[in-house]
């Protein structure tokens, strides 16, 4: 194996001098910033800020700052849920080799396990079985141990676009289309080449 194949392990969290690191900044800036609301962020219990990558990726991109090599290392988590095994197996296919997927069949399994799994993006349709995919965006949105997680809607209930969007996703692609899914998810983690 190369030494370019080596996946190195992506951190999920990232401190405040870090960011600074990331925007050629003093350390004071992004405390402005971080009390200013200009980027999400948390608290440790020690008062010490910590901000996940997918926020910084958005903050540099907000402000046309370049993405750090470290921000497209290792493989992001993602969720996917679908009732169909074959979309399930497509999507495998397509997207186990970038990323970090975990794939159910059942949603309500996939909810629960979304709190210990943390991933980075969740993929789900707006119908599911028993499920109201647009009530669950809007819930995983609302709810602050979910907020951070990024939604992409993967359906072919295409009339339902602006109402997912509107509750919360990040993207909405047409079912059968797991190229764009890729790419789509590549876009959101700061994955895209060149």
């Amino acid at each position: 194996m190369e030494a370019k194949d080596i996946q190195q392990p992506q951190p999920e969290l990232f401190t405040a001098s870090d960011v600074a690191r990331f925007c050629q900044v003093d350390l004071k800036t992004i405390h402005n910033w971080a009390d200013k609301g200009e980027i999400r962020h948390f608290r440790t219990p020690g008062r010490h800020l910590r901000f996940r990558r997918l926020d910084v990726l958005d903050f540099l991109r907000k402000y046309g700052y370049p993405i750090p090599e470290v921000l497209r290392q290792g493989k992001p988590k993602v969720v996917a849920v679908d009732e169909d095994p074959t979309v399930l197996a497509g999507l495998r296919k397509t997207l186990s080799k970038r990323f970090d997927l975990t794939t159910f069949q059942d949603p309500f399994d996939a909810l629960v396990a979304v709190g210990s799994l943390q991933p980075d993006a969740l993929v789900l349709d707006v119908r599911l079985a028993g499920l109201d995919g647009v009530k669950c965006l809007e819930r995983l949105r609302a709810i602050d141990a979910t907020a951070h997680i990024r939604c992409i809607v993967y359906s072919t209930q295409e009339d339902m676009k602006k109402v997912a969007t509107e509750a919360g996703a990040y993207d909405f692609i047409r079912k059968g289309e797991v190229a764009e899914l890729r790419d789509s998810l590549e876009r959101l983690m700061g994955l895209e080449r060149g």
